[in-house]
């Protein structure tokens, strides 16, 4: 047997548009702004960890689970969607800065905020989109053979991502304050856009 390369160039750049490493990168840095390079390092170590559990798992699982419980793709998007645009308002009003400020103040520490789970893990990285995209890869898959390459095409995006996660840190930080500042109002405008469409492509499908 040849390896699908074809297939395995398909999945992996389906994959690389859907999860979107560049673009994850800096919303987590974001983030954890208030948070020390070693719970930054953990974060993003475990956050990869969770989202590659979760998506190997729906590439496996994924639409008989669903199927059990009587949920939609489109359904799923929706509450994805939501999910992200309420972050994404945190974000644009540094609503988030504010609560871990309070939260410092009350127990005379600074306290982290763990973003490894929600968001990082799920809905940003193992997102309605990036379930859906290694759902329908996984069906597609013939063999043992291909479906080891949609495998192998996930696991690289998600190497990706991880190395993405990990340097984001050290560079927003030298990028001053205010900078930052900035970049986190202008990714959380861009974060509620993609939120809103990620809400319609999922009310589309339920009643289009």
């Amino acid at each position: 047997m040849t390896f699908p390369l074809d297939l395995f160039i398909s999945a992996l750049v389906t994959l690389l548009v859907v999860i979107d490493p560049p673009g994850a990168a800096p919303i987590f840095a974001s983030l954890t702004t208030r948070s020390t390079p070693d719970a930054r390092q953990s974060m993003a170590w475990r956050s990869v960890g969770i989202a590659s559990a979760i998506l190997f798992g729906f590439a496996i699982f994924g639409e008989p689970f669903l199927r059990a419980l009587g949920i939609s793709l489109d359904a799923f998007r929706v509450a994805g969607g939501i999910m992200l645009f309420l972050i994404a308002l945190d974000m644009v009003f540094e609503t988030r800065v504010k609560r871990r400020e309070e939260r410092a103040k009350a127990v005379n520490d600074e306290e982290t905020e763990d973003v490894a789970v929600f968001p990082m893990a799920m809905p940003m990285i193992a997102g309605p989109g990036s379930i859906a995209a290694v759902m329908l890869l996984s069906q597609k898959a013939k063999g043992p053979l291909e479906t080891f390459t949609v495998f192998l095409a996930l696991a690289v995006v998600l190497a990706l991502t991880l190395m993405a996660l990990l340097a984001a840190g050290p560079i927003m930080r030298r990028v001053g304050a205010k900078v930052e500042g900035m970049i986190t109002r202008l990714l959380g405008v861009i974060l509620a856009a993609l939120a809103a469409q990620i809400v319609i492509d999922g009310l589309k499908g339920s009643f289009g």
